[in-house]
């Protein structure tokens, strides 16, 4: 099955850097899953990341940008929910 990643980020303030970063990891990580991931620019602060059409990331809603092992889980959820990330997806073990 394919799957599109959609990466809409906000032009006047600079985002494409950051965009095409995730971008990148999103490709490496999900590089049998996905057939296409597009990057959109917009404006006003936009921040958002969705997978198949589902919303998955949205900083106005949240108020910050995802760290990128949190992203990778959001769109595993979507696009391949039985995959392992590895240690991605390892808790820290409680400490003494």
């Amino acid at each position: 099955m394919s799957h599109r990643v959609e990466i809409r980020y906000c032009t006047q303030c600079r985002w494409l850097l950051r965009a095409a970063w995730m971008a990148q990891e999103l490709l490496t990580t999900f590089d049998s899953e996905l057939s296409e991931l597009a990057l959109q620019p917009g404006t006003g602060g936009i921040f958002e990341v969705s997978a198949d059409g589902v919303p998955v990331w949205s900083r106005k809603e949240r108020g910050r940008f995802p760290e990128i092992t949190e992203l990778k889980q959001l769109v595993r959820d979507v696009i391949a929910p039985e995959r392992d990330l590895g240690h991605i997806d390892r808790k820290p073990s409680p400490q003494p």
